[in-house]
């Protein structure tokens, strides 16, 4: 059992991880989206005043699934070096981090809890920093998959702030209804 594994059997292998890990990262990613009703025609969400970097709503789902593609085909590197040292920290961690990051939505759309989920993204920021740093001691390639996220968390992050600042009494905005902001 001492063989040495040809190119293309390692191909091979990574391809039947990354048909696993890349629709069940994207999967559970748009089905917490879904479930809590985030984005624009979210009553709350729209009622909210937004920072002028708001991008439009197609945006938040065309980088979402590209980053959820992304996640998915990083994991499958990490998956694929069976013995790499630090390879079961690396899941364990990068596991943590994507569950958070399929909590921000629910916390921040159905909850309406702008705050919670700042400090929410902001400790996904720090654990996918850390899971980079990770993946880059076994798969460079796996490190380099995860830099769009990290950029896009920080951009995330700072609407979150600024949602935040600009929307004191974010939690206590009832959706509109006929025209007229209702205030608990």
């Amino acid at each position: 059992m001492g063989e040495i594994a040809l190119t293309g059997q390692l191909r091979m292998s990574y391809l039947r991880w990354a048909l696993v890990t890349v629709p069940a990262v994207l999967l559970l990613g748009l089905a917490s989206g879904r479930l809590s009703g985030s984005g624009y025609g979210n009553a709350w969400f729209d009622a909210l005043e937004k920072p002028a970097a708001m991008p439009p709503g197609w945006a938040f789902g065309a980088a979402w699934t590209t980053l959820y593609i992304l996640l998915g085909l990083a994991l499958a590197l990490i998956l694929n070096a069976r013995s790499a040292r630090g390879r079961g920290t690396a899941i364990t961690l990068f596991i943590v981090q994507l569950l958070l990051n399929y909590a921000w939505s629910p916390t921040f759309f159905a909850a309406h809890q702008v705050w919670p989920a700042l400090f929410l993204i902001l400790a996904i920021f720090v654990l996918a920093t850390i899971t980079t740093v990770l993946f880059g001691r076994i798969r460079r390639g796996a490190a380099l998959l995860m830099l769009p996220y990290l950029a896009w968390l920080g951009f995330a992050a700072g609407l979150n702030w600024d949602i935040a600042r600009l929307n004191p009494d974010a939690a206590d905005l009832a959706p509109r209804r006929g025209g007229a902001q209702i205030r608990l």
